[in-house]
């Protein structure tokens, strides 16, 4: 009984912050100031003009919301625990905390999922592009991928919760996620852990599968176009998707399902970070340096004097 009452009452250690304060705090604070900026401009710039209005984009403006709220779940925590040197954590937060990290993680990996299937929609049947992907269906794909990540939260959200935690609670991460609070409790997870496993199987290897799949459709189309300057046109379009894609199932794919129980957790927390901090905060750099469109949109907005000029 005493134990059971421990796992509601107390608060959570987290061990993932080193004794750099300082120099984290910045790192941290300038990190999240570049997500939001960068985001915040992506989504902004695709609803106000006109000419950024195709499929792509509209997946393009949630995946920002998206990243802007994975990134706010974890980020302003972590950097208040650095800056205040309090590393506890209540237990309703750390799994409110929980909750939403998962939600946002297993929604972004099925909304990058979508965007591939729209990527080879658009390469490998043009002409039936705009009748195939209507705004009814990318409408669907977007609220899916939400839906499916926050019932799927719910589920691990439940399990791990009930699990008992020893007395002293050390969280060897950065912030309350499923595979540290497994390491931390001091009972049997065997059935919690096969859980992960199987759900990390479905909703991250099954999309990253498919994503690949689509990716080999639309590289084969891509070499069979004769002119080399098409050819570039085409993987230009993809190529940023196909970067993100990347890092983001790999590095959570690893943490959730690659893990043995002697692997280090520097590793496990490296790859996190990677997926939940880089990512956001890649996607509003690689969409915009590296997408004709959406550059011209912001020119034309920020600099609107010398883009009349020069077109």
């Amino acid at each position: 009984m005493a134990m059971k009452n421990q796992t509601f009452l107390g608060d959570f250690i987290l061990f993932g912050f080193s004794e750099e304060h300082v120099l984290l705090s910045f790192l941290m604070a300038a990190v999240y100031t570049m997500i939001l900026m960068g985001n915040v401009a992506i989504f902004s710039i695709i609803h106000i003009d006109g000419n950024l209005q195709a499929p792509m984009y509209f997946f393009l403006s949630y995946l920002s919301i998206l990243d802007i709220c994975y990134s706010t779940v974890t980020l302003p925590s972590m950097l208040f625990n650095s800056i205040t040197g309090n590393r506890r954590i209540s237990f309703y937060r750390c799994f409110i905390q929980l909750y939403f990290f998962v939600s946002l993680g297993g929604a972004e990996c099925l909304l990058l999922a979508a965007m591939a299937y729209d990527r080879y929609v658009a390469i490998c049947n043009p002409l039936h592009y705009p009748i195939i992907m209507n705004r009814k269906l990318c409408f669907h794909l977007v609220a899916g991928s939400w839906v499916c990540g926050f019932l799927n939260s719910v589920l691990h959200t439940v399990m791990t919760s009930q699990l008992y935690f020893c007395e002293i609670r050390y969280v060897n991460h950065f912030f309350c996620d499923v595979p540290p609070l497994l390491k931390a409790s001091c009972t049997d997870t065997h059935t919690s852990q096969l859980l992960l496993y199987i759900v990390s199987v479905f909703l991250g290897m099954t999309p990253f599968v498919f994503v690949i799949i689509s990716y080999i459709h639309i590289i084969s189309t891509i070499i069979k176009i004769r002119s080399a300057a098409g050819r570039r046109k085409a993987f230009s379009t993809c190529s940023s998707h196909l970067i993100v894609v990347t890092v983001f199932y790999v590095t959570a794919n690893y943490n959730y399902i690659g893990p043995t129980p002697g692997d280090s957790f520097d590793i496990e927390r490296l790859s996190s970070l990677l997926y939940s901090i880089l990512t956001p905060l890649f996607n509003p750099i690689i969409y915009c340096f590296r997408n004709k469109e959406v550059k011209r949109a912001l020119k034309k907005k920020l600099l609107p004097n010398q883009f009349s000029i020069q077109f």
